[in-house]
């Protein structure tokens, strides 16, 4: 029991650092809206704790079936905090923000050829957009879609190494799937492999879609002109993090249908084997 406490103490203060950081690091934040992140971080660790530290599940998928989420926050941290380090050089260059920014900027250009994803947020820009602001935009998504890349090729890797979820083949879906009932009708191993496929073809298209739609919505709720450090930090961030996510678990649900089907064949061999011993 204390060992979770800690453990789900410890994740609750990673939580509040990634939710404050851009906040802290950024100058000319006012009181409200320190305000709202504190409230904001408060609200997310209590729910980290409350998750974390009980045996029943709650709302967080995979919560013991590692490092699924260690991985997820890992890419997102680290999306934060890469983009956070080049909107403070735009304020207050340092050597390691300049960097970031120089290589952000070259991925940026790499990626931002017609009709791919980085071409279409930078095109969800309002045309008045000065070529500053779009060069910055360009490259913060650049380096969180290059980290979204990234992280998918890591869960690959420790999907094929270490043979995820288990290798022992059990898997606790009550626990790391709350959300998925096994008992709603269909085959479990069916209803599992549609929900990767959708998982799989929103994180494929969302990319795509999100800068299609704000686009779309402009006429009727207004421009999104991310000028504001903040709305551009956590607006790539979505962007880029919640398809990466997507992908993951749909690969996730995949590989757990896979584990159930190869279950029941083996129990079907035991089956016939007992049949023919008798």
């Amino acid at each position: 029991m204390i060992t979770r406490l800690a453990g789900a103490l410890l994740r609750a203060f990673l939580v509040v650092v990634l939710i404050a950081m851009p906040s802290i690091v950024l100058p000319g934040v006012n009181s409200d809206g320190a305000q709202i992140v504190a409230l904001v971080a408060l609200f997310a660790a209590a729910l980290i704790v409350f998750e974390y530290a009980t045996v029943y599940p709650g709302l967080v998928e995979f919560r013991d079936a590692p490092p699924f989420n260690r991985i997820r926050f890992a890419s997102l941290f680290i999306t934060v905090f890469l983009l956070t380090m080049v909107v403070r050089g735009e304020f207050d260059p340092t050597p390691v923000s300049q960097f970031i920014e120089v290589t952000g900027a070259l991925i940026g250009s790499a990626i931002d050829f017609p009709y791919s994803p980085v071409r279409l947020v930078v095109l969800m820009l309002p045309p008045d957009t000065s070529i500053e602001h779009i060069a910055l935009v360009r490259t913060a998504a650049g380096i969180s879609y290059l980290v979204s890349l990234m992280t998918l090729a890591v869960f690959l890797i420790v999907l094929r190494l270490k043979g995820w979820p288990s290798r022992t083949g059990t898997f606790n879906v009550w626990v790391n799937l709350p959300t998925f009932d096994p008992t709603a009708g269909g085959d479990v191993v069916e209803r599992l492999e549609r929900d990767a496929r959708v998982n799989i073809a929103l994180g494929f298209l969302l990319p795509f879609l999100m800068p299609a739609v704000i686009k779309a919505a402009a006429s009727l709720f207004g421009s999104v002109s991310l000028e504001n450090p903040q709305t551009l930090i956590w607006t790539v961030t979505a962007w880029a993090f919640l398809p990466a996510s997507l992908f993951m678990r749909g690969i996730a649900m995949g590989r757990i249908a896979m584990m159930i089907e190869e279950k029941r064949r083996l129990n079907a061999g035991a089956d016939d084997s007992a049949l023919l011993a008798a």
